[in-house]
C-alpha cells in the first residue's frame, strides 16, 4: 500500500541546519574579532620594543648600561614570562596588560644591543623576511583545516631542546653549534606561528565567560606570537645578518 509522502518531513532537519549555519557564522565572526585584538596587542608590544631598541642605539650611556647588565636582563625577561604565565589568573586585565608591555620594553633593551652587532641593511632585510614568513604562517594557521595540535606539541619539545642547547653553547662558544641552533630554531618558530594562531583562534571561536577573561587570553596569545616573531627574527638574523666590522 503506497503512502503519501509528507512534503514537510525534512523541515526540522533543514531548520537545524539553518540554525547551525547562523551559530557558526556568529562564532567565526567572534573568533575573527578576538584574533584581531590579539594581533593588535602583539603589534603594540613589537612597536614598544622597537622604540626602546632605537633609544638604546641612540644613547651611548644607555647602551653601555645595557651591555653591562645584558645577562641579568635576559634572566629578568625569562622570570617575567614565567611570572606572567603563573600569576595571570590572579591578575586583573589592567595588570596583565601592564606586565605584557613591561616585558616588551625590557626585551627592547636587549634587542637594541643585539641588533647593534649587525649592519642596518642586514637588520632591515632580515626584519622584512621574518615579517613575511610570520605573516604567511599566521595566514596558514588561521585558514588551514588540518589540526596542528600534534605538530605544536612536537615543536614545543624542540623549543626546550633549543634552550638546553643554548645553555650548553653559552659555555662552549661553538660557532657551528650556534649556526645549527639558529637554523633549527628558525624552522621551529616558523611552525609555532601557525600552531599558535590556530590554537588561540579556536579559543576565540569557542568564546569566553567574561570580557575580562577574553582580554587576558588575548594578551597570552599576543605574548606567544610576540615571542614567535622575535625569536624567528633573531634566529634568521644570526643566520643571514651581516656583522659590523
Amino acid at each position: 500500500m503506497n503512502q503519501e509522502r509528507n512534503p514537510y518531513a525534512s523541515a526540522p532537519q533543514a531548520g537545524w541546519a539553518h540554525t547551525n549555519d547562523i551559530e557558526h557564522a556568529g562564532r567565526t565572526d567572534m573568533a575573527a574579532r578576538f584574533t584581531s585584538r590579539m594581533f593588535g596587542w602583539m603589534a603594540g608590544g613589537l612597536a614598544l620594543s622597537g622604540a626602546v631598541a632605537a633609544t638604546v642605539l641612540s644613547s651611548e650611556s644607555l647602551y653601555l648600561g645595557v651591555a653591562e647588565w645584558f645577562r641579568p636582563l635576559l634572566f629578568l625577561e625569562l622570570a617575567m614570562v614565567i611570572g606572567f604565565s603563573a600569576l595571570l589568573k590572579r591578575m586583573s586585565f589592567a595588570t596583565a596588560a601592564a606586565s605584557f608591555l613591561a616585558y616588551a620594553a625590557v626585551n627592547g633593551l636587549t634587542l637594541g644591543l643585539i641588533v647593534s652587532l649587525y649592519t642596518r641593511e642586514s637588520v632591515a632585510n632580515t626584519f622584512f623576511i621574518s615579517a613575511g614568513t610570520f605573516g604567511t604562517m599566521a595566514f596558514v594557521g588561521a585558514t588551514t583545516k588540518r589540526d596542528l595540535t600534534g605538530v605544536g606539541s612536537f615543536l614545543m619539545m624542540g623549543v626546550w631542546a633549543l634552550i638546553i642547547a643554548g645553555i650548553v653553547n653559552w659555555f662552549m662558544h661553538s660557532s657551528a653549534l650556534q649556526y645549527a641552533i639558529s637554523g633549527i630554531g628558525a624552522l621551529i618558530f616558523t611552525g609555532l606561528t601557525a600552531y599558535d594562531v590556530q590554537r588561540f583562534r579556536k579559543m576565540g571561536y569557542m568564546g569566553f565567560h567574561t570580557s575580562e577573561e577574553e582580554g587576558k587570553v588575548a594578551l597570552v596569545g599576543a605574548l606567544n606570537l610576540y615571542l614567535d616573531f622575535v625569536n624567528l627574527f633573531l634566529m634568521m638574523l644570526r643566520l643571514f645578518g651581516g656583522r659590523r666590522n
